[in-house]
């Protein structure tokens, strides 16, 4: 019997994180299990060669949700972002920020993040640990160009153009905030 089996690709847009390749592949060894898993820069879908292209297409979209959910609830480690700092730099402000530290803090309620230039220091609140990594991209890359430009005048945003998501993660952010500002009803009894 043949090895699972490409069957098609397509380009799906995932949330945080642009859009990648997916690449389903059937298998007649495999009689009711779908998984899925990252390969580089492409999402792996298996599934049994019985599936109809719309059973396809509905468990292409519940696994990349799935696998989006698991991503977004591993909360990275201050080197990691330190890295993923030094790589957004490269990759939206041309390597020209370059941090002395970033890390996670847990004393900041009311910002996303902050940045002192003069020490080249960058701190994001802990509230942002599970949320989309295009959103915690944003904010390390809008910390960054501060190291560049220390206000918010139209130089400032200027290098925020640069990184694709902005509007997307700043209306995340938003809706984020106006949620907290909501009335929380008091649950019924027996809930």
């Amino acid at each position: 019997m043949p090895a699972d089996r490409p069957h098609s690709t397509t380009s799906q847009p995932l949330r945080g994180s642009g859009t990648r390749a997916v690449e389903v592949r059937r298998s007649a060894r495999r009689s009711r299990t779908v998984s899925a898993y990252r390969e580089g820069d492409r999402t792996i879908v298996l599934i049994p060669a019985r599936m109809s292209e719309a059973e396809e297409q509905r468990w292409v979209t519940v696994m990349l949700d799935k696998l989006a959910a698991q991503e977004s609830k591993r909360i990275i480690g201050d080197l990691e972002l330190v890295e993923r700092a030094e790589r957004l730099s490269a990759q939206y402000l041309d390597g020209r920020a370059r941090p002395a530290s970033v890390r996670w803090v847990t004393n900041q309620n009311t910002r996303w993040g902050s940045c002192t230039p003069a020490e080249g220091s960058i701190r994001l609140s802990h509230r942002l640990q599970g949320m989309p990594e295009y959103v915690v991209d944003y904010v390390l890359v809008h910390e960054l160009a501060h190291l560049l430009v220390p206000g918010h005048g139209p130089r400032f945003w200027r290098l925020l153009e640069a990184y694709p998501r902005t509007e997307r993660a700043r209306g995340y952010l938003e809706g984020v905030v106006a949620a907290d500002r909501l009335p929380h009803l008091p649950t019924a009894r027996g809930e």
